[in-house]
């Protein structure tokens, strides 16, 4: 399913600095339509900054981020969502003092008024519905989700990011804290929605996760992306060897 048209997402020299600390220090990367991308690198290597800066959450000190052909001058969060580019946290973000099916509602870019009651359409309704069901929730649809699961707090987040049908899906440790069931859960969801066209681009600690389901892979390594290559390359990398287990 790769391309060789224009990338879906470009990352161009992105620099930001927290003090002293040079998080990302020319960090460059492409994100191919209709691919599983992963994103690796030792614990301080950039990966959370790289993708706060991509999707707006922090700003980058110089480079640039181009999605869907578009340079962006100062990513937003709210625009990029609109635009087709949408993201997970390693915290699932999520209002608990709301039902999971109005969660779903919420998050299609209704604005609130729409997730209460009778005020819920029933097109948003099937497909909070249809989406609960893909991911094995719909019992769940009417209690409150404070209620859920860790686990199950992952996948509404998940369920929830898909409402706006989005082209591109970010996703920030989906395997992190969750048994191993529902990391076959979620593999299982990720390569359902990359078979209808949908691309991923995922930041995970889990090698065996990363290397049977992303490719390309990106490493990242003190802030500067030092290969970009399939999961095999990755693995035989001396480059990469090192950055995991040398200083």
């Amino acid at each position: 399913m790769t391309s060789t048209s224009v990338p879906l997402l470009s990352a161009r020299s992105l620099r930001r600095s927290f003090g002293g600390v040079k998080a990302v220090q020319g960090c460059s990367l492409n994100v191919e339509r209709g691919t599983i991308t992963g994103l690796i690198g030792p614990n301080g290597s950039g990966k959370t900054t790289v993708f706060n800066i991509v999707t707006g959450f922090l700003v980058a000190q110089s480079g640039e981020v181009i999605f869907n052909g578009n340079r962006l001058r100062r990513p937003e969060p709210r625009r990029l969502y609109r635009s087709g580019l949408t993201r997970t946290f390693q915290q699932a973000r999520i209002f608990g003092e709301l039902s999971v099916l109005e969660n779903l509602v919420v998050c299609a870019n209704r604005g609130w008024r729409a997730a209460f009651g009778r005020r819920i359409s029933e097109r948003d309704r099937a497909a909070a519905m249809s989406l609960l069901d893909e991911f094995g929730i719909a019992q769940l649809a009417q209690i409150q989700a404070a209620q859920l699961s860790y686990g199950q707090r992952k996948l509404l987040d998940f369920a929830s990011i898909l409402m706006s049908e989005p082209q591109l899906v970010l996703l920030d440790e989906p395997t992190a804290g969750v048994n191993p069931i529902m990391i076959a859960t979620m593999e299982r969801h990720i390569r359902e929605l990359h078979a209808k066209g949908m691309t991923f681009l995922i930041v995970e600690h889990d090698m065996s996760f990363v290397m049977r389901l992303c490719d390309p892979v990106v490493v990242l390594d003190r802030g500067e992306c030092i290969m970009q290559g399939s999961p095999e390359q990755v693995q035989s990398s001396p480059e990469v060897l090192e950055a995991y287990l040398g200083d």
